[in-house]
């Protein structure tokens, strides 16, 4: 079996972050449910991309032959995951305009059937359906395999970057449930791991 590559994208602009949280959370927890699944013959490589570290290096670069290394770096693991984890804080009524500016320079064909999981946080409940009116569409767009739950969460489900909420952490639970067979059907045949559910 090829390696399982899980790659979550947190296009919060500031650190420390509960976007950042959250999609270290839903990272860790992917993790753990492929590795479960799967057994030892499993080999999950998880990454991080925080865009309050790099989002410096896509600036000033309108093409993808001006990134820097480091971005260009962003992009192809970006490209080249197995899951996707996408979360962005809600910035003005959408993701904020770094996270766009980084998924312009994504290959449009790159994520076709790509699984992605979308996730965002926001001051209120409010904000709930970026998900559904920003997110999915950008992602349609990439012909890629949006997860069927989203993730969401707002200030009052954390407490000092923690998540606090029993309602985010049954969310997030759902999400991985839902989506860990999405995952492991990509790089498995379905009638190898039904019976490990």
């Amino acid at each position: 079996m090829s390696n399982i590559s899980l790659v979550a994208v947190s296009g919060s602009l500031h650190s420390p972050s509960k976007t950042t949280v959250l999609s270290r959370v839903l990272l860790e927890r992917f993790a753990e449910a492929l590795e479960r699944a799967l057994g030892p013959e499993a080999a999950v490589d998880t990454r991080l991309i925080e865009l309050s570290e790099i989002g410096r290096e896509f600036s000033g670069a309108l093409t993808r032959d001006e990134l820097s290394p480091a971005a260009e770096e962003a992009i192809r693991t970006i490209e080249q995951a197995t899951l996707l984890i996408v979360a962005s804080p809600v910035y003005r009524a959408s993701f904020t305009g770094l996270f766009k500016h980084v998924f312009d320079f994504v290959g449009q064909y790159a994520l076709i059937d790509k699984p992605v999981l979308l996730a965002a946080t926001g001051g209120s409940d409010r904000h709930a359906l970026i998900i559904e009116h920003q997110f999915r569409p950008l992602f349609s767009f990439f012909q890629a395999l949006t997860l069927p739950i989203g993730v969401y969460g707002s200030d009052a489900d954390f407490v000092d970057y923690r998540i606090d909420s029993p309602a985010l952490a049954e969310r997030i639970t759902q999400a991985v449930q839902r989506g860990a067979p999405v995952v492991i059907g990509q790089v498995r045949p379905v009638s190898s791991y039904i019976s490990s559910w």
